[in-house]
């Protein structure tokens, strides 16, 4: 067994009042690129959703499935017209969303997802990183992949300097806003590193690909994994479902 998976479950520390008072209106404000820095992260932030998207720029008419959808600010950059499914727990986070007309079906949970379907493609953006029970998750999505399938998945570089050194740009602003430390949110939010994540993948799938935005791994901001050749049997172990 991967010594990796005995960390999972993990638990969430609590999130003080003062944080749940402001924490969906926030989590909106910055999917939007409301604020100054969050502006300017969001467009570095394009670069995880071209990675995600680059496979099906150059063609073809996968069925995909995304993992923790959010406001579905990933669509925008997905090709028109093909079948999207997505599996988002919030519902308030997307159902004003101006690209909820082009999103097939919704799923509250990827167990949701029914174990006879198959998707050419399944991406999350900036999600994997918040998971408690990453290792089912990552188990469950390699268990409705084609036989061919890909997984596509872009992560902050959480656990680095350079990731650390971003956030507490962010963290400026949102004291002057909300008067609040943010890296109390931090810890709520991301309970995954990036080599955490990583390693996960690596355990489930055999062929990983792995691509940054900066200098190598220790000097980036984003890591983009390409996953293929899921081990079934491994993951099937996993979910209980062998």
């Amino acid at each position: 067994m991967n010594a990796i998976l005995d960390r999972y479950p993990k638990t969430r520390p609590p999130l003080p009042a003062a944080y749940q008072a402001i924490y969906q209106r926030h989590y909106k404000a910055n999917r939007q690129a409301s604020y100054r820095t969050t502006s300017l992260s969001s467009r570095m932030e394009a670069w995880m959703h071209r990675q995600v998207a680059a496979d099906v720029a150059r063609g073809g008419r996968p069925v995909t499935l995304e993992i923790g959808a959010g406001t579905l600010n990933h669509l925008p950059y997905e090709p028109d017209g093909e079948p999207y499914d997505i599996v988002e727990p919030f519902r308030g986070l997307y159902e004003d969303s101006p690209w909820l007309d082009r999103v097939r079906h919704i799923h509250g949970d990827i167990t949701n997802v029914p174990a006879t379907e198959r998707y050419d493609r399944i991406v999350s953006i900036a999600t994997f990183e918040h998971l408690e029970r990453l290792p089912d998750v990552v188990a469950c999505a390699g268990l409705v992949l084609a036989d061919n399938g890909v997984l596509r998945v872009a992560i902050p570089n959480e656990g680095t300097i350079l990731w650390r050194l971003g956030t507490a740009l962010t963290g400026a602003e949102f004291r002057l806003r909300y008067g609040l430390d943010y890296q109390v949110l931090m810890r709520h939010e991301h309970v995954n590193t990036a080599d955490e994540i990583e390693a996960v993948l690596r355990w489930f799938f055999a062929d990983v690909r792995v691509a940054h935005c900066g200098i190598h791994r220790r000097l980036a901001f984003y890591r983009f994994l390409e996953c293929r050749r899921c081990d079934r049997d491994r993951a099937a172990a996993h979910t209980g479902m062998s």
